[in-house]
């Protein structure tokens, strides 16, 4: 991924990304410096905090990236996986019902999710849930689409 612009965000554009994900992730992000890193090969932007790739914008709201879902911890929108989905789910697959163990139930379709593992509560993947965290937990069908992994371009991805 290549760099086409970078720019420290002024106080008021800090404010609105803490805000976002305190009240979509239950999280406090705290940090000496915001800046944006706008990609020229990607259709998304990554936000460093203090100079990491801890968030991202998949769209026109900040989230999580995995590395900042490790940083921080969130309490929401949370989707847990069972050790049997580990592989699959770090290496990009989708979700699938049967391997869930739980989801957290404010979680709507359409919204982005943390699939974390069940033994540590790591996170493994940011998705996109195909349906409410209600019914998520179930014996087939798919519920959460991966867009972004452990070990994929935006993980590895350093400035």
């Amino acid at each position: 991924m290549e760099v086409s612009s970078r720019h420290h965000l002024r106080s008021d554009e800090v404010a609105a990304i803490e805000d976002t994900l305190a009240n979509t992730l239950g999280i406090e992000v705290t940090a000496e410096a915001f800046e944006l890193a706008e990609l020229a090969d990607a259709d998304f932007d990554v936000g460093l905090i203090d100079g990491d790739a801890l968030v991202w914008y998949p769209d026109d709201e900040p989230f999580l990236t995995v590395k900042g879902a490790n940083v921080y911890e969130p309490t929401n929108h949370l989707v847990t996986v069972d050790t049997g989905a580990i592989s699959f789910v770090s290496d990009g697959a989708d979700v699938m019902r049967p391997g869930i163990t739980e989801a957290d139930p404010d979680i709507e379709a359409g919204d982005l999710v943390i699939i974390v593992e069940e033994t540590h509560g790591k996170a493994l993947a940011i998705g996109r849930a195909l349906t409410d965290g209600e019914d998520m937990v179930g014996e087939a069908g798919k519920v959460v689409e991966s867009l972004h992994h452990v070990g994929d371009e935006l993980f590895e991805f350093e400035v």
